[in-house]
Order: C-alpha cells, then sequence, then structure tokens
C-alpha cells in the first residue's frame, strides 16, 4: 500500500508507533505490572518501547527502578505544555525502554485542565510531537490510573487500542462494563479509530473454581478479544516491584515470567496489523 493511500490514522500511527493504552477503573488488577513486563520483553525483543506513566501514583517509575528524587519533569509537566516529551523522558535500566515518569504534581492535573480548552488532547497532541524526534519508537504504551477521569480520558484519545488486565476475581466482569462504556464515548466522540486490542486475565490461580469461572465467561462475552495467554498468581511478581524490576528481570524462570514473555510475544504478533500498513 502506497504512501498516499493511508488514511490519517494509519500515517499517525506510522510515524509514532503503536500506541496501547493500559487502563482499568479498578485497582490492583495487575495494570501497571502488565505494562512495564509487556514493555520490557517487547524491549527485549529489539522494539523501541516508551511507557507513559499518567497514574499519579507513579508506580510504573518504581517498577523500573526510577526513585522519587531521580524523576524531575514529567507526565504533569507534559500535559500542561511546560516540557516537550523528549525531554522528559528517561533510559531504564532495559535497553530500547524508556519512561516519562509520573512527578507528584499530576494528581492535581485534572482540577487544573478541566477548564482548558482541549484538555482531553494533552497527551494526544505530546505524542505527536514525539514523533517528530530524530529517534523512532515502535510501541508507546500508557499506564493509566485506576479511574476514568480524566486522566484516562488523555489515555484513551491517545491510543490506538486499549489493553485492558481483568483480574480472575469475583465482579471482575460487572466493572469491565463500565470501563467499556467509557471506550464506547470516547470512540464516539473524541477518538474514532480506538479499539479494543485485549483483555488480559490476570491472578489466575487454577486451583480456585472461581480462577475458571471468570476466564470462561470473559472468553464467552468477548471471544477472540482475550488474550490466549493467562497471567498467574505468582509470588516473583509481587516481589519484584520492590525491588525496581519488571519480573522478568527479577526472576526470568519463574511462571510469572515466562506468562508475560508468551503474552508480548502474542500481543506483537496482533499489533502487526498497524505497522503492516506502511507497507
Amino acid at each position: 500500500m502506497s504512501g498516499s493511500s493511508l488514511s490519517i490514522a494509519q500515517q499517525n500511527r506510522n510515524a509514532r508507533g503503536v500506541v496501547l493504552a493500559v487502563a482499568n477503573q479498578k485497582g490492583g488488577v495487575g495494570k501497571t505490572t502488565t505494562t512495564i513486563n509487556l514493555a520490557t520483553a517487547m524491549a527485549q525483543a529489539g522494539r523501541r518501547v516508551v511507557i507513559v506513566d499518567l497514574d499519579p501514583q507513579g508506580n510504573a517509575s518504581t517498577g523500573l527502578g526510577l526513585s522519587h528524587a531521580d524523576r524531575g519533569a514529567g507526565t504533569y509537566a507534559l500535559l500542561t505544555g511546560q516540557v516537550p516529551p523528549t525531554s522528559v523522558l528517561r533510559p531504564t535500566e532495559i535497553d530500547n525502554l524508556f519512561i516519562i515518569p509520573a512527578e507528584n504534581d499530576l494528581a492535581g492535573a485534572e482540577v487544573e485542565l478541566v477548564g482548558e480548552e482541549g484538555r482531553e488532547f494533552r497527551l494526544r497532541n505530546a505524542l505527536a510531537q514525539l514523533a517528530e524526534s530524530p529517534k523512532a519508537y515502535d510501541h508507546v504504551l500508557i499506564d493509566c490510573p485506576p479511574s476514568l477521569g480524566l486522566l484516562t480520558v488523555n489515555g484513551l484519545v491517545a491510543a490506538d487500542a486499549v489493553i485492558v488486565p481483568l483480574q480472575c476475581e469475583f465482579f471482575a466482569l460487572e466493572g469491565l462494563s463500565q470501563l467499556m462504556r467509557t471506550v464506547d464515548t470516547v470512540k464516539a466522540r473524541l477518538n474514532p479509530s480506538l479499539v479494543l486490542e485485549g483483555i488480559v486475565l490476570t491472578m489466575f490461580d487454577k486451583r480456585n473454581n472461581l480462577s475458571e469461572l471468570v476466564a470462561a465467561d470473559a472468553r464467552s462475552f468477548f471471544g477472540s478479544r482475550v488474550f490466549d495467554t493467562v497471567i498467574p498468581r505468582n509470588i516473583r511478581i509481587s516481589e519484584a516491584p520492590s525491588h525496581g524490576k519488571p519480573v522478568i528481570l527479577y526472576d526470568q524462570r519463574s511462571p510469572g515470567s515466562q506468562a508475560y514473555l508468551k503474552l508480548a510475544s502474542e500481543l506483537l504478533t496482533r499489533t502487526q496489523k498497524y505497522a503492516r500498513v506502511a507497507s
């Protein structure tokens, strides 16, 4: 397909890489863990990856060993237009993986931006500037906060697709329906090209019948949009953040690490459809 025949949305994807928002308004579902381990696995596979830490808790930044003292300006400065994105990119100990960290002021961004024109497009516009930098990035992963406020909306407006971690626990699917309504609203009003890339089943315990039931219900309702790879409950996954490392680096042989490596491979296969439009 020639460049002249590409849609504007497709040309944007080619220029700035595939942008994925990792979102769930419920906390404790493995959202940040999924973000940093997918990004690590893709970087190890040779992709240049950027994580945007859009959660005021800053867990993605901490999980990659970036202390509060070392962060400086980050997503708050980016959203408020104080700095260009290239100035807030931080390298990590993983080759090809970079992060735009969350600073403490990010918690007040929703209040500060509420009256601003084009407030939902702040992150999208910033990532467009990132595409103009000399170095190209293959994937951008946005770690959204556990809410459906303005920060998450910015993540959804900036994204090509959404990844939803879904814990295999009671009430999980009930909360998912609220998120999907928000995704549909953003798609209808702000980002027509937004799609649900997939649902990741997390905290799966094969000894627990409830995990099997939640997984079966999710696959029955969402079909192939549920990733084949399931992330198990694994103590190494829980331990890794306290060491400032993704579990893939903390203990690559653990079941949790192996699951995230498989999930990354599955995701890269799926997202080839975005990159393929350039050929």
